[in-house]
């Protein structure tokens, strides 16, 4: 009886030393008697959301420079000065990604993820007035801007000499981080504005916060013991957000040909509280008096160091009809820091440590054209031709992980109302090697994106 005792022990101790995978999704996992914590926060969408709205995508969101519209306070609030009207501007986002999932250690894992989501984006209320002989624009902005959707389910083929055991997995993460904006432009000179947002993290408009939910079930057959067990594990884990930061820019309309842009986005420490629950439950066929099933939960105020970021955009107006523009726009991921309660600071990219972290910069560049048709002498209305392309790399261990895509768009004016529809595709191959690097991980990620945008003049 001692030696089906110790057996049953050991087979208790291997359960888990299989939930480490479960950590290593970045996430936080419960066993019988502590909480284990990850802490690496995963962004599937883009790491780098700059402004939003249908034109802007359409041009492959090189749109500093441009800014012409009720969406420049997201883009470069210096560029609000150009809106001649009151706007009324809504913004509705779709998209579609497909993660193919390579794990070279576990085969069996391997294969298509997919998600699928839709929401509103942006939202705007731009007024422009004159003061002390100087024109002036105030804007009240809504923009989402970090998406976390993601879900994973595959099932894991483990083999012993003394256990064989499969481990079906099941990952879901969703939420989002938004913020409301308010917005001010002044014209310092008839050629050149400055303009800043304020922008408020808090949960205001929208629930600024996003949630890991993790179940894994175990079924596996001991040999020496001739006995079948199962084990199951629930976590959860939800993390609030709340900071403050503050976009500043500038237009310069150098001529009437080119015009420079500029956007400075603050950094921030945001605050960021973890709350955690866990349920497991170990049964065994024949002995059943080593099963056994607890829960645990626990709550943890942490501190998030989010990066300063900039940009600069130039565009070209051949003609009425044809504007070019091109940006560049830097994030310093290696300030992006995770504190916890206990003083412990490590990159929240790859769940290191400061010291063992190697994040660099990103550096983002776009390209874009918009090509008006319309009759200059009695057009009732405006048809858009847009297209862009651009490189969106994302922060990774070692160098980023290379990302890319086009864009394009149209719409109609008519009128006070402006329609705009943009597609946007973004792909990235073999990437993301550094979330589970024990596991030989890499995955193909595609990403299709659909924006439809209504701005209305008053």
């Amino acid at each position: 009886m001692r030696h089906e005792s110790t057996c049953k022990l050991s087979l208790f101790f291997l359960s888990f030393f299989f939930t480490s995978f479960v950590c290593l999704m970045g996430c936080a996992l419960a066993q019988p008697s502590d909480m284990i914590e990850f802490q690496r926060i995963e962004i599937p969408s883009s790491f780098n959301p700059v402004g939003s709205g249908a034109r802007a995508l359409g041009m492959g969101s090189a749109f500093i420079a441009v800014a012409d519209d009720a969406t420049a306070a997201s883009w470069n609030p210096g560029g609000l000065i150009q809106l001649g009207r009151p706007e009324l501007s809504l913004v509705g986002t779709f998209f579609h990604r497909t993660e193919e999932n390579e794990f070279r250690t576990h085969s069996e894992a391997s294969g298509e993820q997919r998600v699928t989501e839709k929401n509103i984006n942006y939202f705007s209320l731009s007024y422009p007035f004159a003061l002390f002989n100087r024109n002036m624009v105030l804007s009240l902005n809504y923009q989402r801007l970090f998406d976390f959707a993601r879900e994973w389910d595959f099932p894991i083929i483990e083999r012993t000499e003394r256990t064989s055991a499969v481990r079906n997995l099941s990952y879901h993460q969703e939420g989002s981080l938004s913020a409301v904006g308010f917005a001010y432009c002044i014209q310092m000179t008839p050629k050149f504005s400055l303009g800043f947002t304020l922008n408020f993290w808090e949960d205001w408009l929208d629930d600024n916060s996003w949630e890991q939910t993790r179940h894994e079930k175990t079924t596996g057959f001991d040999r020496r013991e001739n006995d079948q067990f199962t084990h199951e594990f629930d976590t959860r884990s939800r993390y609030s957000f709340s900071g403050f930061n503050a976009n500043l820019g500038f237009l310069w309309n150098i001529n009437e040909k080119f015009a420079l842009g500029a956007v400075l986005k603050t950094p921030f420490t945001a605050d960021l509280k973890q709350e955690s629950s866990s349920e497991y439950a170990f049964r065994y066929s024949e002995f059943s008096e080593y099963n056994s099933s607890g829960s645990d939960a626990s709550s943890e105020n942490q501190e998030l160091d989010m990066p300063v970021s900039y940009g600069i955009g130039i565009s070209y107006r051949f003609s009425d009809q044809l504007t070019l523009a091109a940006d560049i726009y830097r994030t310093e991921w290696q300030d992006f820091i995770l504190e916890d309660s206990e003083g412990k600071r490590i990159c929240p990219v790859s769940g290191r440590s400061l010291d063992e972290s190697d994040i660099d910069p990103t550096h983002q560049v776009r390209i874009g054209a918009e090509y008006l048709f319309f009759n200059p002498l009695h057009s009732k209305y405006i048809i858009p031709l847009r297209g862009g392309l651009f490189y969106d790399p994302a922060p990774a261990e070692g160098s980023p992980d290379d990302f890319y895509g086009f864009s394009i768009g149209s719409g109609i004016v008519v009128g006070q109302f402006i329609f705009d529809l943009a597609y946007q595709y973004r792909f990235g191959e073999d990437v993301g090697d550094y979330i589970l690097q024990d596991m030989g991980f890499s995955q193909d990620v595609s990403e299709h994106t659909v924006y439809s945008s209504v701005i209305i003049h008053f």
